[in-house]
């Protein structure tokens, strides 16, 4: 009896002896050089070739993303790449793992907030009071969980992270800006009297507004930010070519560490 040969599909890559096929089109007649990486990235997630409006909104959340100097995540990398300076993907793959609930994983976290706030309610507002009463709603109902409300407070800036207003902008300006958004907003406008402090909207949670407003995944939010950071840890690495600094980091924790008996 005949096994039947078992089957692969994939829309996204194929080659040949000649030609690479990259979703539908000729990699080499057809993208290379027209296309740009944030447009190929895009169209990679959704099978959906982005306009120059959606390119435009998306690629600004990938800039935004893409460093903030010595998180633990870039530290990662440059220790690793001390360690292992042989295995260049060992210390990509090290700043990569650490995108998780405290750094990186918040873009998801707040998308995944919103939509379900947005689902839950079946219909959208209709102006800024409905949406002031629906974001809180939902942030009462976090706080008596006893859950943060992702996509607020930033440890850096107190008084407003700058990459916020510039995302909302360019989303007003390429007519992208969505439900999402509308309610991130809203949560910045009425948290305080819920809270009883003002946090600022922070970049991470924009920046989960705007992809879910693009229309992309819940689940793959967090891969997006990993796609952008990755841009950023291998320029880490490559200054710790040209200036090192993991040694010192390495020698400063274990000089001044100190031993203690178990407890």
């Amino acid at each position: 009896m005949t096994r039947p040969v078992p089957e692969f599909p994939t829309s996204l890559g194929t080659s040949d002896p000649t030609t690479i096929t990259l979703l539908g089109q000729d990699l080499a007649r057809d993208l290379m050089g027209k296309v740009s990486f944030g447009e190929l990235a895009y169209w990679l997630l959704t099978l959906q070739r982005p306009t120059p409006r959606q390119s435009r909104l998306f690629e600004a959340v990938l800039l935004g993303l893409a460093d903030h100097g010595f998180t633990p995540t870039a530290i990662a990398a440059r220790l690793t790449y001390l360690s292992a300076p042989d295995a260049i993907q060992g210390a990509l793959a090290a700043g990569l793992l650490g995108g998780g609930s405290r750094f990186l994983g918040v873009t998801e976290d707040t998308g995944r907030f919103l939509a379900g706030v947005l689902a839950e309610a079946g219909e959208h507002p209709s102006d800024e009071a409905g949406w002031d009463a629906l974001a809180e709603r939902a942030i009462a109902a976090r706080k008596a969980a006893g859950l943060l409300v992702p996509g607020l407070g930033h440890p850096v800036h107190k008084e407003g992270d700058p990459r916020t207003p510039v995302i909302i902008r360019i989303a007003h300006e390429e007519d992208l800006y969505g439900p999402h958004l509308a309610l991130f907003e809203a949560v910045g406008r009425v948290h305080p009297r819920i809270l009883g402090r003002t946090l600022p909207l922070n970049g991470a949670g924009v920046s989960g507004a705007a992809l879910a407003d693009l229309g992309l995944p819940l689940e793959l939010l967090r891969g997006t930010v990993l796609l952008a950071r990755c841009a950023g840890l291998l320029g880490h690495i490559a200054e710790e070519v040209r200036r090192p600094m993991a040694n010192d980091v390495y020698l400063t924790v274990d000089r001044n560490a100190t031993y203690v008996d178990p407890e």
